[in-house]
């Protein structure tokens, strides 16, 4: 299979196509915002804040960030393979990318169970509003990358995949490693 060449010294064609990177600066302005507002809110009760982000396991989140760090190398790597030309490598890695986003569901499902079942609903107070619709929007992307990736995978192996739609994949896929990479310290670490 060819790889098809694409002319990345024009801007109107980035890697995914405009209209993607459009709407990716669209997300990361909305969770930059959602974070710029979390952090003014903070202010108002810093107390209840910084007790809410003690209950909450930052173990559990650095180890989800090595998830998706990983599972974003190895999307790299999907790429680089793909443009080699090594169609076998590229689906092993992407599977690789695949499941360290699952890996990042099975943990995070698991540390929604633990604030469940402690009482940490959506509503208990104002961090826990602000950190399950974070979060849980963000788990959406991650599901939303997840199934696109299954459609790039099955490209590849029926060897009809394009190096656009393959590198579409990966920025969205990279988005969703950038989203937690701002969430995980703000949550996590700093309120």
């Amino acid at each position: 299979m060819e790889v098809q060449k694409i002319d990345y010294k024009n801007i109107y064609y980035p890697p995914g196509g405009i209209l993607l990177w459009i709407l990716i600066t669209l997300e990361l302005i909305t969770f930059g915002v959602a974070l710029i507002v979390l952090v003014v809110n903070s202010k108002e009760d810093p107390t209840l804040f910084h007790q809410s982000r003690l209950a909450l396991n930052t173990t559990f989140g650095a180890i989800n960030t090595i998830f998706l760090l990983t599972s974003g190398a190895f999307m790299a790597v999907t790429v680089h393979q793909f443009k080699e030309n090594n169609l076998k490598k590229a689906s092993g890695y992407l599977k690789l990318t695949m499941l360290g986003g699952l890996l990042f569901l099975i943990l995070k499902g698991f540390e929604y169970y633990l604030k469940i079942e402690s009482g940490h609903i959506l509503g208990s107070n104002a961090f826990f509003t602000f950190y399950w619709l974070l979060t849980g929007f963000h788990v959406i992307h991650v599901l939303v990358g997840l199934v696109i990736l299954l459609f790039a995978l099955n490209g590849l192996k029926k060897e009809k995949t394009i190096l656009e739609d393959l590198e579409a994949s990966a920025a969205f896929w990279h988005m969703c490693d950038l989203i937690w990479l701002l969430l995980f310290p703000v949550l996590y670490l700093i309120l």
